[in-house]
């Protein structure tokens, strides 16, 4: 008896523990300030409804992005299908793991970065999309992919033109060199890298092709065979150097930063429900990281940016839209949806992004299930919460019942009710992760584990067999590991 009422006074303990917070937060509106009131406020508006917060949510104090310019980065720019993603792989020996390299007209759009590494120099490179200036009705989005390589340009110090030896010098190259004459900026070099050089036999007639364009001597290279890449990366030293050396005291801050806590975001969903436009409104103002438009499919590659939330550093990845496996048709697209998974099994948390306005699919609850076998920690976040029709207290949560009960694998992770378009709830994102994260790393004591197994034991006995056997019995129980945490249970009879 005496040992029972020991554990039923810890039980009272912890219980009381967990609900003081609670009633302080209940009793905390009638006491809060007038600024943190108008904080709040503007975070959420009056006329919104949405489910309680938990009591520990609190705002961040400092956003501020991680300047890409610090290191030194190299643009590679240039036409449609000159195969610069493949050049890119190439400059950073990133394999199959690089940007999607595939012979079709616009699969890069976002600005991609990998780090590269050359003769002791550490960079980054730069993939932008094919640069066309005559617009044409069956070209989409060229003005974006116009604005995010003069965003890359203006971060590099050197860029890399790739032209096609094979097809020779066209009058889109003539406009991309006008182009970079015309550049305000006197000190990015430049480096014309004459792709698709694979005949040794004629690569002084290619070579010579180009140049008319007056963008210095020509570069013979081969991305898909290797050949000519290093007196490519060597004709950048110089600018690298420069850099380096100006920059020097940014680059020391920079690598201090990375030493930095870090938590891996990945925003996952399907097509066409805000992923993109909840990611710059994560970044804040400033550029738009990621291009965003109506068309579904528009995000093509996994494109990541950093940004420093009170002194932890989160890293979004925005990623393509995810189909059913039916309609998954190209093999550009099933590129695309391996990449996506791919950072969202690699993430320390997965933003599960779902259509408020629309009733939820299976494949929404493919993807929870698939973030689940994947033992990430998640957030489910439910966009576009501005337009939707009817809001009051009660569909509130009638809405995130249903989003528990279609995404039953992730039925324990917390459902945020947000707005891309207008910022609801946006700021209250990083502190969920926060918590999902801790969650997601925490560890139980062994003694608590078989105390609360024990009273389970205790309170609901497991049945016996058909077979008349004895009921099971658990005699230990213990966590073996973390991210995601596991138990392990040694019974009689598994």
């Amino acid at each position: 008896q005496q040992i029972l009422l020991d554990r039923n006074m810890r039980r009272v303990a912890a219980l009381a523990a967990l609900c003081l917070p609670a009633a302080a937060a209940w009793l905390a509106p009638a006491r809060r300030p007038r600024a943190l009131a108008a904080r709040r406020s503007i975070a959420a508006p009056e006329d919104d409804v949405a489910t309680a917060e938990p009591a520990s949510t609190k705002l961040p104090k400092k956003l501020k992005r991680v300047a890409r310019s610090a290191r030194p980065t190299v643009a590679v720019i240039g036409r449609p299908n000159v195969g610069k993603s493949t050049l890119v792989n190439r400059f950073c020996d990133a394999g199959r793991g690089g940007a999607i390299a595939v012979d079709e007209v616009g699969v890069t759009r976002d600005r991609v970065y990998q780090r590269a590494e050359w003769c002791g120099r550490v960079f980054d490179v730069v993939d932008t999309g094919g640069l066309l200036f005559e617009d044409d009705e069956s070209s989409a989005f060229l003005e974006e992919i116009r604005e995010q390589a003069s965003i890359a340009l203006r971060e590099a110090c050197a860029c890399v033109v790739v032209v096609d030896g094979r097809a020779g010098m066209i009058r889109t190259d003539e406009d991309i060199a006008d182009f970079l004459r015309s550049w305000p900026a006197d000190d990015l070099a430049t480096v014309l890298a004459v792709n698709k050089c694979e005949s040794a036999e004629r690569e002084p007639e290619m070579v010579a092709d180009f140049w008319p364009l007056g963008l210095g001597e020509p570069v013979a290279c081969s991305a898909i065979h290797g050949h000519g890449v290093a007196e490519v990366l060597d004709a950048c030293l110089p600018a690298l150097d420069k850099a380096i050396a100006r920059r020097k005291s940014d680059i020391a801050a920079l690598d201090a930063q990375e030493l930095a806590p870090r938590i891996d975001v990945a925003l996952l969903g399907r097509s066409n429900v805000g992923k993109s436009s909840l990611m710059n409104r994560f970044l804040g103002p400033g550029p738009a990281r990621a291009i965003v438009s109506d068309v579904a499919g528009t995000t093509r590659d996994a494109v990541d940016a950093e940004l420093d939330v009170d002194g932890t550093v989160f890293r979004f990845v925005d990623t393509a839209g995810v189909r059913r496996k039916a309609r998954v048709q190209d093999g550009t697209e099933t590129r695309m949806v391996g990449r996506a998974l791919r950072a969202a099994k690699l993430a320390d948390c997965v933003l599960l992004v779902v259509d408020a306005t629309r009733d939820l699919t299976d494949q929404d609850a493919m993807l929870a299930q698939r973030v689940a076998d994947d033992g990430r920690a998640c957030v489910v976040l439910a966009n576009k919460w501005d337009i939707y029709e009817g809001k009051d207290e009660a569909s509130t949560r009638d809405v995130e019942k249903r989003i528990k009960e279609t995404l039953s694998s992730v039925s324990w992770a917390e459902v945020v009710f947000t707005s891309a378009e207008t910022g609801q709830r946006c700021l209250k994102v990083y502190d969920a992760v926060r918590r999902a994260v801790e969650s997601h790393r925490q560890r139980i004591a062994t003694a608590t584990l078989n105390d609360v197994v024990r009273d389970a034991m205790m309170w609901q006995p497991p049945p016996a067999t058909a077979a008349g056997k004895n009921a099971g019995k658990i005699y230990f129980v213990s966590q073996t590991a973390t991210r995601p945490p596991t138990v392990v249970c040694m019974c009689n009879d598994p």
